[in-house]
């Protein structure tokens, strides 16, 4: 095969390179000089072949001549992908396991777009992914395939929080059954030639984006919710009202209606205590809380001592809770600095039915004191969350292809949270 000397000739060459692309390992990096050659051919009307497109030409050659044979896959294997990307391309490539070797099977790989060449380096080993499952869909949908891979690229997709291009993607992944492996020594030169799933250009950038993550988690274990709480009983009723704010400003307002038989001090208590339970809910590390009760944040304090029983197991109760946060702090705060939690709480001691619907209600039958909270069901008995909850902790799919399907998008609307799950559209999911 002699170099091309005109248009025609690189024409006819990536035509002969895209019939062998199969068994070409990132066709798309090695071609890249060939197809800088022809973009310029087309706009200047001119051929000039560089002595960068002569070195891949001869390089082309030399690894045609040593084509890899390729396998095929029969029912019951589980198959192996290995991913690729660069500044501008990204590949895959899928094997099987024979005889304790690794023989592929079948290697893809494109030129990135516009924008694509701008995406983080996790960003496009995850479209690699997506355009592997596109383009071997017979594979991904006959077979089990587990990707091989050193990049926390399980966290990202798996990341409830995801919104945008990684969310769609996540999505369109979960119809598959598809498992993620670290990465060993890589075995044979074909995964040698295939090398570094980032490269290394490239890596600082994903060392950045993994320090920023670190950052974020350490700005998230240090900040600070506020809690305000306020409890009324009267005549008409009996009421809670909450009002949580997240260390970004977002409020949560919350109304409980007490359905038993209460006192001003015991539905104050009520809701300093579901507002700690909400705060746990949403992951809350630091928590200042406040309420117009002196009663209760003397108590609290010990400066008052708790004579009644059922005060004396309150103040135990709220000291038990607090052990669940990092830091908690309680104080007493006028009435008027509490005026939204007040007008809830009021509002939920006589009716609810007029609440704006960005106000959450809930109706407490019993006593804090008596209720039991339930994060998790233990033991052998089993209910609709449980293959749900095994997949979210440690990827555990039920037997059988269609129930293994059906969990694996259905999970995708789920979050685990303190060991329990709770849907993205339910109250406790963090704004």
């Amino acid at each position: 095969m002699r170099s091309p000397r005109s248009l025609k000739d690189i024409q006819q060459l990536n035509g002969r390179l895209i019939a062998l692309n199969r068994f070409l390992s990132k066709v798309a990096d090695k071609t890249l000089p060939f197809m800088k050659v022809l973009k310029d051919c087309l706009q200047t009307s001119r051929f000039n072949w560089t002595t960068e497109a002569e070195a891949a030409f001869q390089e082309m050659k030399t690894y045609i001549c040593k084509l890899p044979t390729l396998a095929t896959p029969v029912p019951g294997d589980s198959l192996l992908l290995y991913l690729s990307a660069s500044k501008t391309t990204i590949s895959a490539v899928m094997m099987v396991e024979r005889e304790g070797k690794q023989i592929p099977i079948y290697f893809i790989s494109r030129t990135l777009k516009g924008p694509e060449e701008r995406y983080m380096p996790l960003e496009k080993l995850a479209l690699a992914l997506v355009f592997a499952s596109r383009r071997l869909r017979r594979y991904f949908q006959g077979h089990k395939v587990i990707l091989v891979t050193d990049q926390p690229l399980q966290k990202v997709l798996r990341k409830p929080e995801q919104t945008g291009r990684l969310a769609k993607w996540a999505v369109e992944l979960g119809e598959h059954y598809l498992e993620f492996k670290p990465r060993t020594a890589m075995k044979g030169q074909i995964l040698a030639d295939f090398l570094a799933e980032v490269p290394e250009d490239e890596e600082r950038e994903l060392l950045r984006w993994e320090a920023l993550e670190e950052e974020e988690k350490k700005r998230e274990d240090e900040a600070v919710w506020k809690l305000f709480t306020d409890g009324a009983s009267s005549e008409e009723g009996n009421g809670a009202g909450i009002t949580l704010v997240s260390p970004e400003g977002v409020e949560l307002t919350y109304a409980i209606r007490l359905d038993f038989e209460n006192t001003n001090n015991t539905a104050e208590y009520e809701a300093l205590l579901a507002g700690m339970r909400l705060a746990q809910k949403m992951k809350a590390k630091h928590v200042e809380a406040s309420t117009d009760s002196q009663l209760v944040v003397k108590q609290y304090q010990g400066e008052y001592e708790a004579k009644d029983s059922i005060m004396a197991r309150y103040v135990a109760k709220v000291k038990e809770t607090a052990k669940a946060f990092r830091t908690f702090k309680l104080e007493y705060i006028p009435r008027g600095r509490n005026r939204k939690s007040d007008a809830l709480s009021k509002l939920a001691s006589v009716a609810f039915d007029h609440l704006a619907k960005e106000v959450k209600v809930e109706v407490l039958t019993s006593l804090s004191l008596d209720t039991t909270e339930v994060a998790m069901i233990e033991g052998s008995q089993e209910t609709w969350m449980t293959p749900i909850i095994k997949f979210l902790r440690d990827g555990t799919l039920p037997e059988g292809e269609w129930a293994a399907r059906k969990i694996r998008v259905k999970a995708l609307q789920y979050e685990l949270i303190g060991g329990g799950s709770y849907t993205e559209g339910r109250t406790w999911v963090r704004p």
